[in-house]
């Protein structure tokens, strides 16, 4: 079976490999396995980050839950992140390079070009909340 063929019954997107992920996982067309060893403890975190740091973009809203229902806390904490708000410097000249984010994003997750993913609250919308 060609790759496109199997794809193309998972649920469109319009970038990168045309799937969505995230869509995949919670309706259930795929169920990859979360863990390696089968008494590891699984944490889902329903919570955001915001990212300040951002130029003249948007903030960044960083979705926990989005993440650790692919991958658990240790894929990210504390090597390229520290749990600590505002402790590790991420830029967009790292992430283009493959550090920080660009580890998954543009090589298994959702290419960098999709910019409002991420950089996706105006500085007005964060004073009303």
């Amino acid at each position: 079976q060609e790759p496109g063929e199997a794809l193309s019954l998972m649920p469109p997107d319009l970038v990168g490999n045309k799937v969505n992920w995230v869509r995949a996982l919670r309706e259930g067309y795929i169920a990859p396995r979360n863990r390696v060893l089968e008494d590891t403890t699984v944490k889902l975190l329903d919570s955001k980050v915001i990212m300040m740091n951002t130029g003249e973009m948007p903030l960044v809203v960083f979705p926990h839950l989005t993440h650790t229902e692919w991958l658990d806390c240790s894929n990210c904490h504390e090597g390229i992140f520290k749990s600590e708000a505002g402790a590790t410097p991420v830029n967009m000249f790292q992430i283009l390079q493959g550090k920080y984010c660009g580890r998954c994003h543009g090589a298994v997750s959702f290419p960098l070009t999709e910019c409002r993913r991420c950089h996706s609250m105006s500085r007005s919308e964060l004073k009303t909340r």
